[in-house]
């Protein structure tokens, strides 16, 4: 069946950088009066485009009571326009053998299609319709609700999930950097068709909006569309130029979360350190760090002789299950760690050791060899991540989004190549050493170090 409707969290996202695909291609960008933006990358060998709509806004853009507005907005764009009913919406897609897609992030949501190259004008003016027009009835919003629990309930039930939520609530306690995207049962249960209607007011403005063209597209032809499809959206009162601007970035707490479950047999556990945003000077250099912890999973059959120290300590005692460091950036902040699965819950205490005694010696002797390898994985690893005009347009959406413009590969290898071990350990010791640490522990975490104890070991283990 080609017709395919489907809400992706912002946890699906790669957690990577942004990269452009290859060194020839290039990427056009126009902004027409009311700030709207049009950037295209086109690829002649292709008979297929994806095109959509990058949105400057998601559950960071909300209030504590319509928390998970974004997300059921969402939802509620598939159900009818005012020229389009559900079942017409549903019929013009699979008709044109097309893919509607759409997610939720906390800083950005958005609504793209996959279609033939003859298909391009229809589906750019089904995403307007569906953008400025949806009906937001009622009756479809009483509907939505159950499904969104039901998808909440699945979410619940990813331990990933959970830790990674329960971090951001931790970690920025106060901030709607640290809402769920979903939004907690109450609010779903509770946020009415003037609630939706206000959030599209404040966020769904032309100047916080990316019309992105990736494949078999014309640029000049995507401009055209855009003028005649989105020309007279409304700039917002305070606009954004693409940016997502707050006053001041959100503090970072120092802090602990932990629920004790015996009943799990295993522990889930994150500890993070305040990362940084999309722009800051130290970028790249962060996500080497994250290369240089690596990720280890024993079920993947991984030696214990692979280049990640940590891996080889967690191998040979046994220490985890599986790890995956992670650098998850936003506009102005950033949450740098790793995240643990582990069975051996007595010897918890023993991980958080080894893995604090490594971020640690990221600060002060790392080698050169270290770090060129770990430069040509994560060059590897955001390169990889580009297959397919849809991985395109995501990479042009978001890097537009994040820096007003769309990097390219020769700007990124550049970038990368240019960090040595002295800048290395440099934002080692700037960003890990002796630095606040958010924790999280769920499961059987009994053994898990005091909180006290973790934050002592970030600034007395020293190599």
């Amino acid at each position: 069946m080609n017709f395919l409707f489907r809400s992706v969290p912002s946890r699906q996202v790669a957690r990577f950088a942004s990269v452009a695909p290859q060194a020839s291609s290039t990427t056009q960008v126009t902004t027409l009066s009311n700030g709207f933006t049009i950037a295209t990358e086109n690829n002649p060998s292709v008979k297929t485009a994806t095109v959509g709509v990058w949105i400057n806004s998601g559950s960071r853009s909300e209030t504590e009571t319509d928390n998970g507005s974004a997300h059921f907005l969402e939802h509620m764009a598939f159900k009818g326009t005012q020229k389009r009913g559900q079942h017409d919406i549903e019929k013009q897609i699979e008709n044109m053998g097309a893919h509607l897609n759409a997610y939720t992030s906390r800083e950005q949501t958005v609504y793209y299609a996959k279609a033939f190259e003859k298909d391009v004008p229809q589906a750019v003016e089904i995403l307007s319709d569906i953008l400025q027009n949806s009906t937001l009835s009622e009756q479809a919003i009483e509907r939505e609700r159950d499904v969104i629990l039901r998808e909440q309930q699945e979410v619940e039930k990813i331990m990933e999930e959970v830790v990674f939520d329960h971090l951001h609530a931790t970690a920025y306690q106060g901030n709607s950097l640290g809402y769920t995207i979903l939004g907690p049962r109450e609010n779903i249960m509770s946020i009415q068709k003037s609630d939706l209607q206000k959030y599209i007011e404040r966020n769904y403005t032309a100047d916080r909006m990316v019309l992105v063209g990736a494949g078999a597209v014309s640029h000049e032809e995507l401009v055209k569309l855009a003028e005649k499809n989105f020309g007279s959206l409304k700039t917002g009162a305070d606009p954004v130029a693409l940016k997502t601007r707050h006053a001041t970035p959100p503090r970072f707490w120092g802090s602990d979360l932990r629920i004790h479950n015996e009943d799990i047999p295993q522990a889930y556990i994150a500890l993070a350190v305040e990362g940084v945003g999309w722009t800051h000077p130290n970028y790249f250099t962060m996500l080497t760090l994250q290369s240089l912890i690596g990720n280890w999973d024993r079920t993947l059959g991984a030696p214990n002789n692979v280049s990640s120290r940590l891996s080889q300590t967690v191998a040979k005692y046994q220490l985890a299950n599986s790890f995956m460091s992670f650098n998850t950036s936003y506009s102005d902040t950033g949450l740098w760690g790793t995240y643990f699965v582990s069975e051996n819950v007595t010897h918890l205490d023993d991980l958080v050791h080894f893995t604090l005694k490594e971020w640690s010696r990221l600060s002060t002797n790392v080698t050169e060899a270290e770090v060129e390898r770990a430069k040509q994985q994560l060059k590897a690893s955001l390169l990889l991540n580009l297959d397919g005009t849809t991985a395109i347009a995501e990479d042009i959406g978001r890097q537009l989004l994040t820096h007003g413009k769309r990097l390219e590969p020769a700007q990124i290898a550049k970038a990368i190549d240019a960090i040595d071990a002295k800048q290395v350990r440099k934002a080692a010791s700037d960003h890990l050493w002796d630095q606040e640490v958010a924790v999280v522990g769920v499961g059987s975490i009994s053994g898990l170090p005091d909180y006290n104890r973790i934050r002592g070991s970030m600034s007395w283990m020293r190599i």
